[in-house]
């Protein structure tokens, strides 16, 4: 087994076949340096919680697009799987044109990297990273199969990673949202100062 990334340790690259515009292609994770990443894992196409996230990533991508950062949705499910679900109308059970890349993990390498891989259900979890510009990992959750998780929060919290990068000695309180006051730490009397 190898060790679990942790946030502020390298991301695992990997290189991988996925379906983008319908078309299959090769990508590598290292390919996408110099822009922030949303990495997340979901069980499986054709099933009842993951297209509810794939289309909600997909309606909400040009938010991502504005703070510089590419999406990739990564399943157990082979390309052609992903193509088919693609191909599959919604009101039918598929997810239509997305906007983002689905990447193949048939042989469940890339689920085993980043340590989302249920073995008992031979699926991934729904896991979701952010990655930074430089490939590092700055933010990791990882949900059970029956629950999805939030694209407004994903996005809240790219934007507070990309405040303190962006803004040496300040830090986000709880809550924070882009435009809120961030904080400074302040080591006299212990406090934080807006």
């Amino acid at each position: 087994m190898t060790d679990s990334p942790q946030v502020g340790q390298p991301a695992p690259d990997f290189i991988a076949t996925a379906v983008v515009n319908q078309e299959f292609v090769t990508l590598k994770l290292s390919d996408y340096r110099g822009k922030y990443v949303v990495l997340f894992f979901y069980p499986l196409d054709f099933t009842f919680v993951c297209p509810t996230e794939i289309i909600a990533f997909s309606d909400r991508y040009s938010a991502f697009q504005d703070l510089d950062t590419e999406l990739l949705g990564v399943s157990v499910d082979s390309e052609f799987s992903h193509l088919a679900w693609i191909q599959t109308e919604r009101r039918l059970g598929g997810i239509g044109d997305i906007n983002y890349p689905l990447v193949s993990d048939l042989k469940k390498e890339i689920s085993r990297a980043y340590q989302v891989l249920d073995p008992d259900a031979g699926v991934a979890l729904r896991g979701l990273f952010i990655i930074d510009r430089e490939g590092i990992i700055q933010h990791s959750t990882i949900n059970n199969l029956s629950f999805g998780r939030s694209v407004d929060e994903t996005l809240r919290t790219l934007a507070a990673i990309q405040h303190v990068q962006s803004h040496e000695n300040e830090v986000c309180p709880v809550d924070w949202q882009t435009g809120d006051p961030a904080l400074t730490p302040r080591p006299t009397k212990g406090k934080t100062d807006a």
